[in-house]
């Protein structure tokens, strides 16, 4: 089988394109995308699509070298009468402002000046070079970060209008297309850099995998890609399927009305959640999550704490997630934007004992709630002054002591707390009482606990001895309270 005949089985595999079909060449200078350019051209006088034309965007980066990428590219399309659409971006600086690292604002950049392109030249498609290589290294690149199915999927053959139709093509291979017609191309020196983790698994890690234990590494692993894709693709649609019973009927017409539900918030069936395979339930809370969560990130940690409120015993537990609150009421978890507790119509939180409370605490992250007024944040230290109080509204405590995660409590019967200094432990309820703690504010004060149940922090009061920070440099987390309206 012929190199384009193996791009076209590719394409009408995953149908990126038809005849008519007119299709955008991001062009970036380097082999692969010079060769995609070429087979494209070739393709076209079989009606399998139409060039619109080719885009190359100079992100600000590499001075004088990618001067020459650009003038590069412009000269190859105005050679083969391709239409050329070039754009700048300052992509350190985009970086800076949106907290991203260089690659990743690159990226984003990249497709949105592909996007403004492909409007401009009327192209129906946006055409990329990833290929079998690129697979390969995604892969484990989402491996060693602990990425799912979803995640393990990597480098999907379309996502919207991007194609990617040399994805099954080794790298090799286009080079070798290259040299047959003695087409030149650019070399981007920051692809030899093994600082980047990308460029470390290509130019260490899959040498060494292919050298130790199969030559055809990259094949195997482009191949379990496609294999996670297929699973996540089924339990995907399971999901879908799955959410029409576990997210109620109420919510569900608000969603049908308003897909982004920006304040409607969203109520799930406790039973039938918990009834739900833990494969499919993920994806539900994932999807349920998302909906709330604006640009912010949803883990897999978010993703198991919303299930969790589904297990026995969590009736009024609540958590706080990415953009949105979660609490458990009777039957129903409700979700609804913002980081306070689901309040009733008299203005306080719906729990199943009113003198009790529960909240996870993220790191970093902030939890607030009324009627009592308080707001608690946990964050890790990015300096250490000490010495650390341990009383007051702002406290540090040992990371390395910490068993996670982190819970905001009411104190319980036979709770016992070890103040810091004092020479063991002893019942809680005799510390409040001498510390001169009110009896009517007790059950309200909050507690800061870990995965343990060992209490870390008597709010405002002290921080327990096992937490005290001996040496900063094994990590420090700062915990702080204030009253809501005020500080402390």
């Amino acid at each position: 089988m012929t190199l384009q005949e193996r791009v076209r089985r590719t394409i009408r595999q995953h149908a990126l394109a038809r005849p008519g079909t007119r299709v955008l060449i991001a062009l970036s200078g380097g082999a692969d995308s010079v060769a995609l350019l070429h087979l494209l051209l070739e393709m076209e006088p079989h009606d399998d699509l139409v060039v619109a034309g080719a885009a190359h965007l100079h992100h600000g980066l590499r001075g004088a070298d990618a001067d020459l990428d650009e003038a590069f590219c412009r000269a190859l399309a105005e050679r083969l009468g391709v239409r050329f659409v070039s754009g700048r971006a300052d992509v350190a600086s985009l970086a800076r402002q949106q907290k991203r690292s260089i690659e990743d604002a690159a990226r984003l950049e990249r497709y949105a000046f592909l996007d403004r392109a492909a409007d401009e030249l009327g192209a129906d498609a946006i055409a990329t070079a990833h290929t079998r290589d690129d697979q390969a290294e995604t892969f484990l690149l989402r491996l060693l970060r602990g990425a799912g199915t979803r995640g393990l999927g990597s480098i999907r053959p379309r996502v919207g209008r991007v194609i990617r139709p040399v994805l099954d093509v080794p790298r090799a291979e286009l080079r070798t297309f290259l040299d047959r017609r003695g087409e030149d191309f650019r070399e981007d020196v920051t692809n030899q850099d093994v600082s980047i983790p990308r460029n470390r698994i290509r130019h260490e890690l899959i040498p060494y995998i292919q050298s130790r234990f199969s030559p055809a590494a990259p094949q195997l692993l482009a191949r379990q890609a496609a294999l996670a894709r297929q699973d996540e693709e089924y339990l995907q649609r399971l999901a879908i399927e799955s959410a029409a019973r576990i997210v109620l009927q109420e919510t569900a017409r608000a969603l049908e009305r308003e897909p982004r539900l920006p304040e409607v918030g969203i109520d799930l069936d406790v039973r039938a959640l918990a009834a739900t395979p833990r494969a499919v339930a993920s994806r539900v809370a994932h999807r349920v999550l998302s909906r709330l969560a604006g640009l912010r990130t949803i883990g897999s940690d978010h993703v198991d704490r919303l299930l969790a409120l589904a297990e026995p015993g969590c009736q009024g537990a609540a958590v706080s997630l990415p953009g949105q609150f979660a609490q458990r009421l009777g039957n129903r978890i409700a979700l609804r934007p913002g980081r306070g507790p689901i309040e009733s119509s008299r203005g306080r939180p719906r729990q199943e004992q009113s003198n009790s409370f529960v909240f996870s605490l993220s790191i970093p992250g902030e939890v607030q709630w009324q009627p009592d007024g308080w707001a608690i944040a946990a964050e890790p230290a990015r300096a250490f002054p000490g010495p650390w109080a341990a009383r007051g509204p702002e406290v540090g405590v040992s990371t390395a002591a910490l068993t996670l995660p982190l819970v905001i409590r009411s104190r319980r019967r036979g709770d016992r707390f070890h103040p810091l200094g004092a020479p063991g432990s002893r019942k809680l309820q005799d510390f409040l009482v001498d510390r001169k703690v009110p009896r009517t504010e007790r059950d309200s004060l909050p507690l800061v606990v870990d995965g343990g149940d060992r209490i870390v922090w008597v709010v405002g009061h002290s921080v327990g001895e096992d937490f005290r920070v001996i040496d900063p440099s094994t990590g420090v987390l700062l915990l702080k309270v204030r009253r809501l309206g005020g500080v402390g």
